[in-house]
Order: C-alpha cells, then sequence, then structure tokens
C-alpha cells in the first residue's frame, strides 16, 4: 500500500506541489485580504471600492510567493538567464494579471452587484483562480522546450 501510494506521488509530483503551493499562495492571498478587510472594514461598508485595493495588495504579495515557489518546486524551472528569467517573471506576472482581473470581476459582480458575502466570493473566485493559474504556468510560462 504504501508503495502505490509513493508511486502515485513521484507520478504525480507536480500536481501535488502545485496544490500545496497553490494552497499555500491562497493562504497568503487571504491572510493579506481578511487582515485589510478587518483593518479597513468601515471603509469596505461605505466605499465598496477599497475592497479593490485590498485585493490588489493582497495580490502582489501571493503573485511574488507563487513565482518563487512555482519556479523552483513545482515547475523546477532551468532558466539561468538574467533575460530567460526576467521573461518567464513578466509571463506569470501576465498570466496572473489575467486570473486577478477575473477574480475583481468576480467580486465586482457577486460582492459589489449582488451583495452576496465577501468571504464566500473569495472562495469561489480562489478555486477558478488556481485552477486557471496552473494552466498558464504549465502550457506558457514554464513550458518544457523540446
Amino acid at each position: 500500500m504504501i508503495g502505490k501510494i509513493k508511486a502515485l506521488c513521484v507520478r504525480y509530483r507536480e500536481q501535488l506541489l502545485y496544490l500545496i503551493f497553490g494552497a499555500l499562495t491562497t493562504l497568503v492571498d487571504w491572510v493579506v485580504s481578511f487582515l485589510l478587510y478587518r483593518v479597513w472594514d468601515q471603509a469596505i461598508a461605505t466605499h465598496v471600492f477599497v475592497i479593490h485595493g485590498a485585493n490588489v495588495i493582497a495580490w502582489v504579495a501571493a503573485v511574488l510567493f507563487a513565482y518563487v515557489t512555482n519556479r523552483k518546486w513545482v515547475f523546477q524551472s532551468t532558466q539561468k538567464s538574467a533575460a530567460g528569467i526576467f521573461g518567464e517573471l513578466c509571463a506569470f506576472a501576465g498570466g496572473r494579471v489575467l486570473t486577478f482581473l477575473l477574480q475583481e470581476g468576480i467580486v465586482a459582480v457577486f460582492f459589489d452587484w449582488l451583495g452576496w458575502n465577501k468571504y464566500a466570493v473569495k472562495l469561489i473566485a480562489a478555486v477558478l483562480v488556481v485552477i486557471l493559474n496552473y494552466v498558464i504556468g504549465k502550457l506558457v510560462v514554464f513550458r518544457k522546450k523540446q
């Protein structure tokens, strides 16, 4: 039984590491977001756009964490040149900008317009964002050269 589990871990190493670091990235995003939601609670109550400022700050922290962990452990990038790493970082950040815009669109629709609970909206958005970020990382940013 342990041998089968080890074999599965080896076979799906990349996906397992992505889920672990994706969860940690989400945790970074949520901790920063929720701390700012708490600190800025009154401002959010009177000016709903303030929640987007909190999300931007949380997003920057999460993207920096995710780039380092994805590059080093998940996709094991072999890029060594400064230009190559810079290009990789730009592609990574570009993909994250797209998913950030998706997240903000979800917040705008479900929190701002429909009045759903901000924490539930954050959870729904996070699931979609994690899936899309894996696809972008695997197929665009850290794709293996043939």
